[in-house]
């Protein structure tokens, strides 16, 4: 048992291809980047580590920037720790730098915003298979999307955008960017906020993409927001298309 006065907490950078993962949160006779990482780290430390992320990513989602949290009785070499854990981890999961941190700073709630892109492929392309949503069936109109995504900044409550029966304290999401772009046959979706829901982008972006058809306009997001009923809203886009890109922290 780690004694709270004799532990040290590090602060690991890292990201992931979320293929293989059913998300990154450990789960009952399910693999996941959690499971894999404290595994790594246990074997290497010596010692049963528990890791604490900044957030769960759903099945299949991936992360180019994350952030997790572990307290252990020795310092940890934090030059070579990177290496070490490269070496024993598989190839869809990559350390970038393991530093220490304060005793109280928490990967989770000391988080000050994330950053969420989400890709749609307007053509068939061979090589973005497993990183965009394959769309190029419909046209989409960016414009009626980037409508839809000022309408984003007139609320604070995504209730119809979370998944059912989860143990959310509150829905409550301030978002700070929200935008589509596209480069050649490519559309991007940035969302920026200081928390997400459960599924909250991936409902977002099925939603937006109904609008982008023209199966609904993009004020009648306004009354699906308003609802607070995720039946109101659309079909949740596929995992793989999604990225976590950044996590933002006051160090």
């Amino acid at each position: 048992m780690l004694s709270y006065y004799n532990t040290l907490r590090y602060f690991i950078e890292f990201s992931y291809n979320g293929k293989n993962y059913f998300g990154y949160q450990i789960q009952p006779d399910a693999i996941s980047v959690q499971e894999e990482l404290e595994k790594a780290l246990s074997t290497i430390l010596r010692e049963e580590i528990k890791t604490t992320g900044a957030g769960r990513t759903d099945t299949g989602v991936h992360a180019k920037k994350i952030f997790a949290h572990f307290d252990t009785e020795k310092a940890a070499d934090q030059m070579n720790l990177p290496y070490k854990l490269n070496s024993f981890l598989p190839p869809d999961i990559a350390i970038k730098r393991v530093f220490q941190v304060k005793d109280d700073f928490h990967a989770r709630f000391d988080a000050t915003y994330r950053t969420y892109e989400y890709y749609i492929s307007l053509a068939k392309n061979p090589f973005t298979q497993e990183s965009a949503w394959q769309h190029w069936k419909r046209p989409l109109d960016i414009h009626r999307m980037n409508e839809a995504c000022k309408i984003l900044f007139e609320y604070e409550d995504f209730t119809s955008f979370a998944k059912l029966k989860t143990d959310n304290k509150t829905n409550i999401c301030k978002i700070y960017k929200a935008e589509w772009e596209q480069e050649g046959t490519e559309l991007k979706f940035t969302v920026s906020a200081n928390r997400f829901l459960r599924n909250m982008v991936r409902a977002i972006v099925g939603t937006m993409v109904e609008i982008g058809s023209g199966k609904i306009k993009p004020e009648d997001l306004r009354k699906i927001i308003e609802d607070k009923n995720r039946n109101a809203a659309g079909t949740s886009a596929p995992g793989h298309g999604l990225f976590l890109v950044d996590v933002g922290y006051e160090f």
